[in-house]
């Protein structure tokens, strides 16, 4: 479980009731109509700049938000690493068990491409394109939740108008309630920043450390499926991956013969 988010959460919300309680009382705060401009508003105008097909994998994309998938590129690296050894010692021939064995996808897929004795340079080319492929989607995700950080705000700030123009039209009648019409008007702005800083920016940042972090590693595999390729020492592409990593990052994992 992503317990940052969750954290960030709580901090946020939990600073905000305190300020709110240091000078005044939540049902200051609660308001039916802005409510409904800013949050209706905001996620109507979201639904409405998407398409049929990725508004159906919200759930699923809140739920990698919450859940994201774990990748360990310590472990990625041990295994190509196991990998050069057996083509060093069998052949590349010898790795197609090992490919069908492989648990990651784009692992299998890589090795299958050297097995079969493709051009490395056409493989390298595939397996990129196939991380572009990937980062573009991931991109599109993201931003269905990056939409809700720019149009939180304004339909708060519209929500606030709204509030404004009512309030003006009835300051003659009521010139005693324009404080607190003012104030149930800038309500909406409030829940508008909230919405944009508190919910949906978290949600796109999770999804895209999630993807920097699948990314990273299919950019391992594909050096070190290449490297394997060319027949270098295991120990050799065991450190050119290992620097692919920040230094605090990097395991210990037994060092190839």
């Amino acid at each position: 479980m992503n317990f940052t988010i969750i954290i960030g959460w709580v901090i946020c919300i939990a600073l905000v009731i305190f300020g709110i309680l240091e000078g005044g009382e939540m049902g200051m705060f609660l308001d039916a109509t802005s409510a409904l401009i800013t949050f209706g508003g905001t996620i109507g105008a979201m639904i409405a700049t998407t398409t049929f097909s990725q508004l159906k994998k919200v759930g699923k994309l809140f739920k990698t938000c919450l859940f994201p998938p774990k990748y360990n590129p310590n472990q990625y690296i041990k295994e190509l690493v196991e990998y050069a050894m057996i083509a060093r010692s069998k052949g590349l021939l010898a790795l197609e068990e090992s490919a069908n064995n492989a648990k990651d996808p784009f692992m299998k897929q890589a090795l299958m491409l050297i097995v079969d004795a493709n051009d490395p340079n056409k493989v390298r080319e595939m397996l990129e394109s196939a991380v572009d492929h990937t980062a573009e989607r991931h991109n599109n995700n993201a931003s269905f939740f990056g939409r809700g950080v720019a149009l939180g705000p304004a339909f708060g700030m519209l929500g606030t108008l709204v509030g404004l123009v009512i309030m003006l039209n009835k300051m003659g009648e009521d010139p005693d309630g324009l404080g607190p019409a003012m104030a149930v008007a800038i309500i909406t702005t409030f829940y508008g920043s909230l919405l944009a800083n508190v919910v949906f920016s978290p949600l796109e940042e999770s999804l895209k450390n999630a993807h920097a972090e699948e990314e990273l590693c299919m950019n391992i595999i594909i050096e070190g499926v290449m490297a394997i390729a060319a027949g270098s020492n295991p120990r050799l592409i065991q450190e050119k991956l290992e620097f692919m990593l920040p230094r605090s990052g990097r395991g210990q994992p037994e060092k190839a013969k």
